[in-house]
């Protein structure tokens, strides 16, 4: 009868979605036939929140490219030159990150020996992928060896790329970071990212990492190897990845294990809280969590497996979390009673946490997944090695909103100007003191204060778009909207 129960369970989770709020398209599709391969894929999206996704292919060491165009994927292209072989399998490889028209893929030359020309090069499109840049060398180092690139983009525009790096034995193995402030075009020289628990250990050295930035902070994500002990580490910065001076952990479970798990973790960063997730057997099963973080102090605020018993489950493995404001997908690898699943937690709203059951976005075959979430939508891709190929599905959800979006006429207040580009005035008409908090258009509060009758704010570095201003006094409260150039 339990049985029974789960697979009611999973097909309900499949064609309704109740559980999470999603309403999903059809099975998955394949975004190219079995001629392009499947390794590792990634997917990102754009400016108009529509998927962009890279993979891998073995048999010629390439990184291929696709898009979505309204109703189909584009034929994929492949981002590598002959000269170019790059890593990739189905637990590591290249990487992407997109802001607007902005798209970088970051990948490892092949082969990763002790020979120092091997080197990371990133690919840049500044037209949402329909062209790429020729590879240009991120990894300015001729002493040592790297490996695992990772990217993400900052605020203005540029790529931030982690990498680990040993000595010329493997050995030494540490994260490191490197930042570009002329949209990839140079990097400057490497810091490191890695190292925080005052024992000197290495990083483990076959588990990928991750590195993400919202605003001036930055996060490297990785796995340590504390005489053989590999839980998740971070190290933090302020600063837009200059330095990285501190670092905290992230995962509790105390794993012990003399082997390579050969997988790491991935996290997204909403106001001050680190959401990491990743693997663990420190339990004695292999089991996915869910670690939550404040950035500020490093202060574990909780820890737990991102499901309860599931009868017949015997692993799970390579989680992956994405964001859109408040909404927040995590997809991962399970393995139940023989058949492989990859199920979905899903909320619009993280501060409500996540349902207490998952949507199960496939059934069998699938080896590693990804996700990204856009206004409304979600995206999962995943490799299938029944068919060799990378497969697609969608879903929609209906976004939190901010209360009182409605904007509301006032003449009590000023705002000027607006649009605005570098400051924004808003004055009390009759000079009362006003509380005010301003959200984007996506309900993140940006801006919060008091004042006693006149607010000058400095925009120059909020991202263009539309906002909403909070205005609160003598029991009043009023919205207005005004646009950031």
């Amino acid at each position: 009868m339990r049985h029974l129960l789960l697979i009611i369970s999973v097909c309900t989770s499949i064609f309704a979605s109740a559980q999470s709020g999603i309403t999903w398209g059809m099975m998955g599709m394949d975004i190219a036939n079995n001629t392009h391969d499947n390794m590792q894929p990634h997917v990102a999206v754009d400016g108009s929140g529509n998927p962009l996704v890279i993979w891998g292919r073995m048999s010629d060491e390439s990184v291929l490219f696709s898009r979505w165009i309204g109703n189909a994927f584009t034929a994929p292209v492949k981002l590598n030159p002959a000269w170019l072989t790059v890593a990739t399998a189905s637990w590591m490889g290249p990487a992407i990150a997109a802001k607007g028209d902005t798209v970088y893929v970051v990948v490892r030359q092949t082969p990763e020996s002790t020979d120092t020309s091997k080197h990371i090069y990133i690919m840049r499109s500044f037209d949402g992928g329909v062209s790429f840049s020729a590879p240009i060398l991120v990894d300015n180092i001729r002493d040592s060896i790297s490996r695992f690139p990772a990217v993400t983009i900052d605020d203005n525009g540029n790529p931030i790329v982690a990498f680990m790096k040993f000595d010329l034995s493997f050995g030494d193995s540490r994260w490191v970071v490197t930042k570009s402030a002329d949209f990839g075009n140079t990097f400057s020289t490497d810091v490191r990212a890695s190292d925080y628990n005052g024992a000197g250990d290495e990083v483990c050295d076959c588990c990928p990492g991750t590195i993400i930035s919202a605003g001036n902070v930055c996060a490297m994500l990785y796995r340590d190897n504390a005489s053989n002990i590999r839980d998740m580490w971070t190290g933090i910065s302020t600063n837009n990845a200059t330095s990285f001076p501190s670092g905290f952990e992230v995962d509790t479970t105390n794993w012990m294990i003399m082997s390579c798990p050969s997988s790491g973790p991935d996290g997204i960063i909403i106001g001050d809280t680190l959401y990491s997730v990743f693997m663990s057997s420190g339990s004695g099963s292999f089991r996915v969590y869910l670690s939550k973080t404040l950035i500020s102090t490093g202060a574990l605020i909780s820890h737990m497996p991102l499901t309860g018993v599931i009868s017949g489950l015997t692993q799970q493995n390579y989680p992956r979390i994405a964001n859109f404001g408040k909404a927040v997908a995590i997809v991962w690898k399970q393995n139940v009673s023989g058949a492989t699943q990859l199920p979905m937690l899903f909320t619009n709203n993280i501060a409500n946490g996540f349902p207490s059951m998952y949507d199960t976005v496939d059934l069998a075959n699938e080896t590693n997944t990804d996700v990204a979430v856009s206004n409304g939508k979600v995206y999962v891709v995943w490799q299938d090695d029944n068919t060799n190929t990378v497969k697609f599905r969608s879903g929609t959800f209906t976004p939190v909103v901010i209360s009182s979006v409605t904007e509301i006429s006032t003449n009590s207040f000023s705002i000027y100007p607006n649009p605005t580009n570098d400051y924004l005035n808003i004055t009390s008409n009759n000079n009362r003191k006003f509380s005010l908090n301003i959200f984007n258009s996506i309900g993140e509060k940006v801006y919060s204060a008091i004042s006693n009758g006149n607010s000058q704010l400095n925009t120059a570095n909020w991202s263009s778009g539309i906002y909403f201003a909070h205005i609160s006094t003598e029991g009043n409260s009023f919205v207005t909207k005004f646009i950031k150039q």
